[in-house]
């Protein structure tokens, strides 16, 4: 993906700021990507990622600190995105017995079945964004943006 031709400009862009704007625009993609492979299930990118982050959880309950702190996205309305996933069958919310205040959610057989039918669809959505690459070539991105 040429910048230059993406953004339609002919002047040169600084690299700094080419780069930025290569990683905005990888970004987009990407994202517009797995929206799409989400689209037929009814989940958005960030309730996705709550069901893979409870999914994670093996079993065991997780309170909203925990979630939002484990999100790819950061963002104040996990109570919203788990309110969502409550209405479609996906997650189960209870209160702590032992704390009456901490509230316990954990994806249900539901959540875990819709997620067992996506994950070979996200796969194939992730060999197809990369699949210009190689092995050697990913390691050595990854430690590239392990430096930002």
């Amino acid at each position: 993906m040429n910048v230059e031709e993406t953004i339609k400009t002919n002047r040169k862009i600084p690299l700094r700021q080419r780069t930025i704007i290569h990683l905005s625009l990888i970004y987009n993609k990407i994202n517009e990507e797995i929206t799409n492979c989400l689209k037929p299930f009814e989940l958005s990118i960030q309730q996705f990622n709550v069901l893979r982050i409870l999914r994670g959880q093996n079993n065991k309950p997780a309170n909203l600190c925990t979630i939002n702190e484990r999100m790819v996205t950061k963002m104040s309305n996990t109570t919203r995105l788990v309110d969502k996933l409550l209405l479609k069958g996906y997650v189960s919310r209870t209160i702590c017995k032992q704390n009456r205040r901490k509230v316990e959610i954990q994806i249900t057989a539901k959540g875990l079945d819709i997620l067992t039918e996506i994950d070979g669809i996200i796969i194939e959505s992730e060999n197809r964004i990369l699949s210009n690459f190689s092995d050697e070539e990913l390691i050595e991105l990854n430690r590239l943006f392990d430096k930002i």
